[in-house]
Order: structure tokens, then C-alpha cells, then sequence
């Protein structure tokens, strides 16, 4: 009761308020003015209807502001899903927020000279707005830019997976153009710098069935235990879609068709998607791209030998 009386109060003075204000005594003239016209008046008309969308507009605006922090929130809470999936410690019914907290830890990555970047705060990093901003990203120089994404973040964020105080896995973003779209996804890589763990692809608009099953799990499982970089000089791979990579540089493609995997170099070789050429020769242009020295190959030199190392 106590708290009823007080709205009415609140209301009370409102109103009080309102009685007073000029603008407002206009309008109700305006209004009463309006409903007393015909309902075929063209008048009465156009103005319901102008009164209408300033109501609409006003309920919508007022949602969108009500509703923008669970946005934000569902927003973090699905990339620390995909984060967790690509780990391959996603469980379902676990707390994410409580499992990305445990196992996971950002860090922001210096992608000229691969060292970590102390004095940015990680979790207010967002990579993506970065790379729009012109005093935080660079352009890409056209030769170079085989992702064809044309400018990038100078700065990366990467999440180490911790397994009793040690580095167990690196998860690192990636993106490129497709056949319709730009991909978004995380590549995570073993603590050696080289092996591959799992890709995961959370934002892509290639078709259904063809270029969009970079999604399909089975498709996906094909990448565990792949080599990012050639250990030896790699000659053009047969059937493949890239041509031959020297020792020491990016190496990981997918090929047309099925890969032979008692064949030489198989172990770089993923097979391609079925009627998706280009999406497939995209997603090698934007693992061959990131895994360069454009890219994290500077990062990744300086953790391949150290597996396991202390963060």
C-alpha cells in the first residue's frame, strides 16, 4: 500500500508539471482538436498514424536500450561457447562462464613482433572493432593479402587453454573471404606451435550444403593432429589448391577431394568441401594468411619448441 500511495504521488506531480507546461496545453487543443474531426477526415488520419509511429518508435527505442546489456551478455556468452568448443571442453549443462574461467586465459598478441601486450586489457579487447578503427589497424598490402580481408587489428587476442598451470593449447582468430561472405572462426593449435587441434567456424554466411559445411562436425574432426608449418620442402600438392610451400612456411590446405593419408604431405592436407571450390580455396587462403608472417607466425616461432611452457 505504502508503495501504491507513492506512485500516486509521483504520478500526481507529473501530471502537476504538465498542466503547466505550454507545449503540452497545445497539444491537448491539438488532440482534442483531432479526435473530433470525421474518421474520414484525411486530417485525423495522417495523424493517428504519425501518432502511432512516434509511439511505436518510442516503445522500440526504449526496448533496444532495456534489452542492450542481455545482448552484450548472450553475445560474450556464445564466443566463450565457440572458445570452449574448439578446446574441446565444452560439457553440456557446465556453467560456460565458470569453465571459460577455469580453463581459459585471453591475452592480447603484438602480430609484428609476436610478444604479448601487457597494457591492454584483454577482456575489453574486441579485435573486430579494432580492425575498423584506423589508429589500431593496418592495411594490407594487396600481394600480401590472399585472405582478402584487406586491413587488420595490429593487435590479436589468442586464448591459452591451461592444464594445471601449463599452456595445453592455443586458440587463435581467424578470418577470410569465402565465396559469400567473410568467415570468422578460432584455430586451435597445440602448445608446439604446429599441430592442429580443432577449427571452428562461428560467423559465415557460404551456402548450406556446400560452402556452409565448414560447420558440420564430421568435416571439422578431419583437421585433429594436421601440420601448420612444412617440415620439408612440399612440391604442389596433388589435387591440391595451393601451390608448394618451402620449409619452415605455412603448409595446411584443403584439397579436391578425399586425402590419401598414406601419401607423403597428407599430413598437411585436409579434405575439401564437396561443390564448394571456392570456399574451400578461401579457407586455405585464410589458414595459409594467419599462419604466416603476416599473420601469427611470429607469435608461433616463439612457442613451438617450448610445449608446455609456463605462461
Amino acid at each position: 500500500m505504502p508503495n501504491e500511495n507513492k506512485q500516486c504521488g509521483h504520478y500526481a506531480k507529473l501530471c502537476a508539471v504538465l498542466e503547466k507546461n505550454e507545449n503540452y496545453q497545445k497539444f491537448k487543443v491539438y488532440a482534442e482538436h483531432i479526435l473530433a474531426l470525421s474518421n474520414n477526415s484525411l486530417e485525423k488520419t495522417i495523424a493517428i498514424a504519425v501518432a502511432l509511429c512516434l509511439v511505436c518508435a518510442v516503445l522500440v527505442s526504449l526496448a533496444a536500450v532495456a534489452l542492450k546489456p542481455l545482448q552484450i551478455n548472450n553475445k560474450e556468452l556464445d564466443m566463450k561457447q565457440n572458445i570452449l568448443d574448439v578446446a574441446g571442453l565444452l560439457e553440456e549443462g557446465k556453467d560456460i562462464d565458470a569453465a571459460f574461467a577455469e580453463k581459459i586465459e585471453a591475452k592480447i598478441v603484438d602480430l609484428e613482433t609476436g610478444d604479448y601486450v601487457e597494457s591492454i586489457n584483454a577482456a575489453d579487447y574486441d579485435q573486430r572493432k579494432a580492425a575498423k578503427d584506423p589508429a589500431q589497424s593496418i592495411a594490407i598490402p594487396k600481394d600480401k593479402d590472399i585472405a582478402h580481408i584487406r586491413i587488420k587489428a595490429k593487435y590479436a587476442k589468442v586464448f591459452l587453454v591451461k592444464e594445471a598451470g601449463a599452456i595445453k593449447s592455443i586458440i587463435l582468430p581467424i578470418n577470410g573471404y569465402g565465396l559469400w561472405s567473410t568467415l570468422y572462426g578460432f584455430l586451435s593449435v597445440d602448445a608446439d606451435g604446429q599441430t592442429v587441434q580443432s577449427i571452428n567456424f562461428y560467423d559465415q554466411a557460404e551456402t548450406p550444403g556446400l560452402g556452409g559445411e565448414v560447420v558440420n562436425p564430421n568435416w571439422r574432426a578431419l583437421w585433429k593432429g594436421k601440420k601448420i608449418y612444412a617440415e620439408t620442402d612440399q612440391p604442389s600438392m596433388e589435387k591440391g589448391l595451393i601451390t608448394e610451400a618451402d620449409i619452415g612456411e605455412p603448409a595446411l590446405s584443403l584439397i579436391k577431394g578425399v586425402v590419401d593419408n598414406s601419401k607423403p604431405g597428407s599430413q598437411y592436407q585436409v579434405d575439401g568441401l564437396a561443390g564448394a571450390t571456392l570456399t574451400s580455396t578461401g579457407v586455405t587462403n585464410l589458414i595459409r594468411y594467419w599462419t604466416s608472417k603476416e599473420g601469427f607466425a611470429p607469435y608461433l616461432s616463439k612457442v613451438r619448441t617450448v610445449k608446455g611452457a609456463k605462461s
